[in-house]
């Protein structure tokens, strides 16, 4: 994650329109949903209870961010200790194994980001302290063997590094004729990742490039820590020019999918940005398109999957970004049905259970569930049972999930009529395999909610949700 952007723009009725009632939108498809909440699930004061509401969430699937100098002998030593840097025993595993078997035992989907900071000894200058400044490639594919021989097992999927367009990431960003550093810095630990997973045994390991910041600058800003604007990164990744041409010779990139972080906080999920080189959750069709002409100069696979592996729409508190509550819930549910309706995107996520604290110096992320004192929100009870509500040809298009089941089920829609003080019912309706549902409706109402009852017996009422 990196510090929220403060992004501005008014919702334009055109985009929501392109957004939701777009002839896909109701594809028959799914998308995994990954959950990333660090700092309760890591804990073990805060795991049991946690993991028990993210099962009652529908949860299937974490997201879970591995530092290399959090595990490393002597990460802060300039001088790199004596020791077999692919043996996964000459490394401290206990902040991260206990997590990561629970969701194993669990069944769960684990997406395992391998990222900064870095040990002292692994940068290029072990005397500078940011612990982030250019990574030694070959030290890292030796310890990507030993992630790899450690974690087969129980990883479905790996990651190499988290936003490393961004400055908090991975340094530097830009050389100091202003040309983008960051970009060939990480093709070369992408390579040395993917190679390390290789030699660990792991014959086609499933791993994600990118993970990129939401945006960025084309040039360095003065007297600021500027992060590369997504798009000209990945260009910059795969050795291509502004037309999408190889500008060097690389050679093709092996990896499962690109992943994004297409945050929008504070101006809503249909927010296209005027930059193109940016890419929010309102503009995913800028990655697949950019991902496409890629393919066409042979640098990835053709049709490469997208996954958006950190997501969340920030709340009041947040001083700069944060929106009410009920908006919170409901510009959620609108982020995911966007996600859902791009046939290219394989996965939606949602980053923190428990919100950041506000302090005054530190902006923190509000997007959680939960405030920080653990009082629910909205979208606490949003979110195992999304639901998004669109005008459409004098009607009105229902979407949602049923993200508990994990099968087909029936719920219940009601409505609070124009001039109703109650909700009724409105109709009943059958999920897809996936939990999937649709229904159209030509219903005047003020708000819609859902109501569902799990085979358990456990109660799911959802938060009013308006149209839009």
């Amino acid at each position: 994650m990196s510090r929220l952007r403060l992004l501005s723009c008014a919702l334009v009725a055109t985009s929501l329109c392109a957004a939701l009632c777009s002839p896909t939108a109701v594809a028959g498809h799914s998308q995994t949903t990954y959950f990333e909440a660090p700092a309760l699930l890591l804990s073990p004061v805060t795991r049991p209870a946690t993991i028990a509401t993210l099962q009652r969430l529908g949860v299937r699937a974490l997201r879970v961010e591995l530092s290399w100098r959090a595990v490393a002998p002597r990460a802060r030593s300039v001088h790199r200790p004596s020791f077999q840097t692919t043996d996964p025993a000459a490394y401290d595993w206990a902040p991260y194994d206990p997590l990561i078997e629970e969701a194993h035992k669990l069944g769960w989907t684990v997406l395992l980001t391998v990222t900064s900071p870095v040990p002292r000894w692994a940068q290029a200058n072990p005397h500078k302290g940011s612990f982030l400044f250019r990574p030694d490639a070959r030290q890292f594919e030796h310890f990507m063997t030993a992630v790899g021989r450690h974690y087969r097992e129980e990883v479905s999927l790996f990651s190499i590094w988290n936003e490393p367009n961004h400055h908090e990431f991975l340094e530097p960003q830009f050389n100091a004729n202003g040309t983008p550093a960051s970009p060939a810095v990480y093709r070369s630990l992408y390579q040395a990742g993917y190679n390390g997973l290789v030699a660990a045994g792991i014959g086609r390991p499933a791993v994600l490039i990118g993970e990129t910041a939401p945006e960025g600058e084309t040039r360095p800003l003065r007297g600021s820590r500027s992060n590369v604007a997504p798009l000209m990164f990945l260009r910059g990744v795969l050795c291509l020019n502004s037309r999408y041409r190889p500008a060097r010779s690389c050679g093709r990139l092996s990896t499962s999918g690109w992943g994004v972080h297409p945050y929008a906080n504070g101006v809503g999920p249909f927010y296209v940005p005027r930059d193109p080189e940016s890419v929010t959750i309102g503009s995913l069709s800028r990655i697949t398109h950019a991902l496409d002409r890629a393919a066409q100069a042979g640098a990835l696979p053709g049709h490469l999957p997208v996954y958006i592996t950190e997501f969340g729409v920030a709340s009041k508190p947040s001083r700069y970004v944060g929106v009410p509550v009920s908006e919170q819930a409901e510009w959620d549910a609108i982020a995911e049905r966007v996600a859902y309706s791009n046939p290219r995107v394989a996965s939606f996520s949602q980053y923190l259970l428990r919100d950041d604290p506000v302090r005054r110096r530190s902006v923190g992320f509000q997007t959680g569930l939960e405030y920080v004192n653990g009082r629910a929100k909205p979208l606490l009870a949003a979110f195992p049972i999304p639901l998004t509500v669109t005008r459409s040809a004098g009607g009105y298009r229902l979407w949602g999930l049923i993200r508990p089941a994990g099968e087909a089920t029936s719920l219940t829609i009601e409505a609070r009529r124009s001039t109703a003080s109650r909700f009724t019912t409105l109709s009943t309706v059958h999920t897809n395999a996936a939990g999937y549902w649709t229904l159209r409706s030509n219903v005047s109402a003020r708000q819609w909610r859902v109501r569902w009852v799990s085979p358990q017996g456990k109660a799911y009422v959802g938060p009013p949700i308006r149209a839009w």
